[in-house]
């Protein structure tokens, strides 16, 4: 395909067009979702910033996710609220492939940073003595520098793949999204290697962040059961209580689209996706903020500052 041609290549956005009534629900609850979106994890980085009790690894680590949550669904929202209310449902080649590449990078991004976590909260737990000369502040900017850089270059490695195919036909994508595997399957070419690098992909940035998060908190129960006194081994669980369950639900929604069998009912399919696009990220800052202590106090001082 001509470099040359991409301006003139569209995508049509299939999304829930064919149920009407649908989208304009959807495109109020994803509206209010959005904005919480954007109100929660905003607060919780300004928090993060402002205030001193909250300069820690942990926050530190949870103002990069709240960042990267803003980043990865504005990358989509804003245009599939668009699309919920029009009858024209493209988008340019372009804008699919800034989309595709952006979103893939924070998901990418936030499976390693996950795991960053789950070894700040290993090493809070299982060595608290030496906690803050093993989490460093340098270690803590090289731990997420990395996070980043991982996600960007495996996002890099397949939209670069993905731009060099050639496109024919009506390019209609079965989704609200400019998804990576439904925008390679509209190729009229081979697309093994890339189906074979979505898939090693997957696995490297799916699956190892997971093996490593399980390993960590195989070691963080070992030391809590240890522990003598109930109050004790209440208070080192609630420690990493918040990051497992953005865990649970983070890596719950993608197993279970992964490994759910295979159904006709496409509908059904595009609204787990759309809960874990949208109600996840949602979730996250409600998580952290749910009987945090040091966030409650960190936002009554920023309100009585105001």
């Amino acid at each position: 395909m001509d470099r040359m041609n991409w301006t003139e290549i569209e995508f049509i956005l299939q999304g829930f067009s064919e149920y009407p009534r649908v989208e304009k629900f959807l495109f109020v609850m994803c509206l209010m979702m959005y904005l919480v979106i954007l109100l929660g994890n905003s607060t919780l980085i300004i928090l993060t910033l402002l205030d001193s009790r909250l300069h820690t690894p942990m926050y530190f680590f949870l103002g990069n996710l709240s960042f990267l949550d803003i980043w990865y669904t504005s990358s989509f929202i804003p245009s599939m609220l668009i699309h919920f209310l029009s009858q024209k449902k493209t988008i340019s080649f372009t804008r699919c492939v800034v989309q595709m590449s952006v979103s893939y990078t924070m998901g990418s991004t936030e499976c390693v940073l996950l795991a960053v976590m789950a070894y700040d909260r290993y090493v809070a737990i299982c060595n608290p003595l030496r906690y803050t000369i093993i989490i460093s502040k340098a270690l803590c900017i090289q731990m997420v520098a990395l996070s980043w850089g991982l996600g960007f270059l495996n996002s890099l490695t397949e939209t670069i793949l993905a731009i060099r195919l050639p496109f024919c036909g009506k390019n209609v994508i079965t989704h609200f999204v400019c998804e990576i595997l439904a925008f390679v399957k509209l190729a009229c070419t081979d697309i093994s290697l890339n189906e074979i690098t979505i898939m090693l992909g997957n696995v490297i940035f799916l699956f190892s962040p997971l093996l490593l998060i399980c390993i960590s908190y195989i070691f963080i129960l070992s030391t809590v059961l240890r522990i003598n006194s109930a109050e004790g081994r209440k208070k080192a669980f609630s420690t990493c209580s918040a990051h497992l369950t953005v865990v649970t639900v983070f890596y719950g929604t993608i197993l279970f689209m992964y490994m759910k069998p295979k159904s006709k009912d496409s509908a059904f399919n595009k609204l787990i996706a759309l809960f874990y696009g949208v109600v996840t990220p949602m979730l996250n800052p409600i998580i952290y903020s749910l009987r945090n202590t040091e966030v409650h106090g960190a936002m009554r001082k920023l309100i009585t500052f105001l």
